[in-house]
């Protein structure tokens, strides 16, 4: 698996410190030990394809000016046998570089040698880590910001994996607590109504009002009957949620499914209580004094770790409340599973309990700086160019199967991760279906399906792609160049995306290399009578069409061949 960018960085920060060496030996500058410098890639490369401060950072260790250590280091660089060809002092003493021709054709010949592999690395030296994400309450449908959270995570796992993490995606199932129990008592109420009348039985306050709701009441009705309408609350309200819940649970899997996710652990809440893991965090709370027992329930030392009051572990009727369960499945994801790093997407509504969380880490004797949480902001429908109104509970939440069934599942991966988590996203449902340059999906897989589009009539005309014959030294057109140095960055803004915990980097790279190629394209004739530059262009049209193929597969986006 090849670098192109990385290669060079390393090459060239080397050929930067043999040239200090050297300068320090013939006396040009004074021994001492280099500081830390940078090597990258300009804003503007045509300055330079790279640049470096070293000049600058040095100034102080070498008590010298940093355009004259600039000049020093140039006169003591040996570019023989390496991928540059020139430098030169630019400004208050950067150093700029050139790429020799060769490394562009070379970019080339990695990504045709590689193939689908080309932008994977081992990064992440496989540490083993777990993204939880969605983990939606399985009361009820999932919503909008399900749907945003699902495609961030996923395409966060895909390009962690790609850049050499061992990754696990997993779901949390909340079928335990409060929320179970209000599940259960709403769908006893609307049981009890299709017998008795709306007006005779009351709906429970903070009950969940979804549609949902009555249609999992009345399946069960028409399976039972009025069986369960003499029967101990307890009872019914059990034989209700037995009924609903797996249904949900299954709902859940269905929708998820079809929206390209496939989780490696679906993990119930259930499982830590009846298995003793969340009295036993408590405990292990309780040994380390951090826990004690006051007014009837027992609560956690939270002001120890910055918090501004204490938290209720257990509340005064004996029941573990849900940060209690929190503990003990983050104590499980490190302790007994062995994740050295998990990262939960969560709404930004839930910011307040990230510094809790991770402090209960730190109190429970595991790291809280291990645990990482991506506040998700939230996502407002546009269509027409109007706010299209949503409401989570009053039966008239804009579901994830409502949007999967309004706009394709590509246009909604690939809109959820326009953005940065961390930044609102205004989602345009109606560029969403449009087939045109205007929306960004299209015009990406456009770019795709136009290089399918020459291949075909290359050889209809029959003109055979043998890259033998490419004359790749030949690729020198400032849109060819400018083409071939995006394509060398997949590598990088992939390890970027998974460093930055940023996938929305991807989607942003995809339509960079979309309009590069169709500038190149429009700029540059690929069929002409001198055949080393027309195989030369042919294999850029190809090794084009496997990078944009490579990142539509870590998000998961058909690449199609016509459109």
């Amino acid at each position: 698996m090849h670098n192109p960018v990385k290669q060079a960085t390393d090459q060239l920060e080397a050929l930067i410190q043999a040239a200090a060496k050297s300068a320090m030996e013939d006396g040009s500058l004074p021994s001492c030990e280099l500081p830390d410098f940078v090597v990258e890639i300009p804003g503007d490369t045509k300055f330079g394809d790279f640049a470096s401060n070293i000049a600058m950072v040095s100034a102080r260790a070498f008590r010298m000016a940093p355009q004259k250590i600039a000049q020093v280091i140039l006169d003591h660089l040996d570019f023989s046998d390496s991928l540059f060809v020139r430098a030169e002092v630019a400004g208050p003493g950067f150093l700029n570089f050139f790429l020799a021709p060769r490394w562009f054709g070379s970019v080339l010949e990695c990504i045709a040698g590689d193939g689908d592999a080309y932008g994977r690395s081992d990064y992440g030296k496989q540490e083993k880590v777990m993204i939880e994400f969605v983990s939606a309450n399985p009361t009820g449908p999932m919503h909008m910001g399900n749907a945003r959270g699902g495609a961030i995570g996923d395409c966060l796992a895909s390009a962690m994996d790609a850049a050499g993490y061992d990754v696990t995606r997993e779901f949390y199932v909340n079928d335990a607590g409060n929320q179970i129990e209000k599940f259960a008592k709403s769908l006893e109420a609307r049981y009890l109504q299709i017998y008795k009348g709306e007006d005779a039985i009351e709906f429970p306050e903070d009950g969940y009002h979804g549609e949902d709701i009555k249609e999992r009441a009345q399946e069960f009705a028409g399976l039972h009957g009025d069986k369960y309408l003499n029967v101990p609350d307890q009872e019914r309200r059990q034989a209700l949620v037995d009924y609903a819940l797996p249904r949900n649970i299954q709902k859940l899997h269905d929708d998820l499914e079809k929206y390209r996710i496939v989780y490696d652990v679906w993990f119930r809440e259930s499982t830590l209580h009846e298995s003793g893991a969340v009295q036993e965090a408590i405990e292990a709370l309780k040994k380390r004094g951090l826990a004690y027992e006051s007014e009837g329930a027992v609560w956690y030392k939270a002001t120890e770790f910055g918090a501004e009051k204490d938290e209720v572990l257990v509340r005064q009727n004996g029941n573990p409340t849900y940060f209690a369960a929190d503990i003990a499945y983050h104590y499980n994801k490190f302790a007994v599973r062995g994740f050295s790093r998990c990262i939960n997407v969560w709404g930004a509504d839930h910011h307040g309990h990230v510094a809790r969380l991770k402090g209960a880490m730190d109190a429970i004797g595991l790291d809280g700086s291990k645990l990482d949480i991506i506040l998700m902001q939230l996502v407002r429908l546009m269509k027409d160019g109007e706010p299209y109104r949503m409401s989570k509970r009053t039966g008239k939440s804009i579901t994830l199967g409502d949007i999967l069934e309004e706009i394709p599942i590509d246009a909604a991966r690939f809109f959820f991760n326009m953005r940065e988590a961390g930044s609102a996203l205004d989602f345009d449902l109606d560029l969403a279906v449009e087939q045109s340059s205007q929306n960004p999906v299209y015009y990406v897989q456009y770019a795709h399906a136009r290089i399918c589009s020459i291949e075909k009539k290359l050889a209809a005309e029959k003109i055979a792609y043998d890259p033998a014959k490419a004359e790749l030294q030949k690729l020198t057109e400032p849109g060819e160049i400018e083409l071939i140095r995006r394509l060398a960055g997949l590598p990088g803004e992939i390890i970027e995306a998974a460093r930055s915990y940023d996938p929305a980097r991807l989607t942003h790279y995809a339509i960079d290399v979309a309009t590069l190629f169709h500038k190149f394209y429009n700029a540059c004739r690929v069929v002409g009578e001198d055949t080393g530059l027309m195989q030369a262009r042919i294999m850029l049209c190809m090794t084009t069409r496997q990078v944009l193929r490579n990142v539509l597969r870590l998000l998961k986006i058909n690449a199609p061949e016509t459109m």
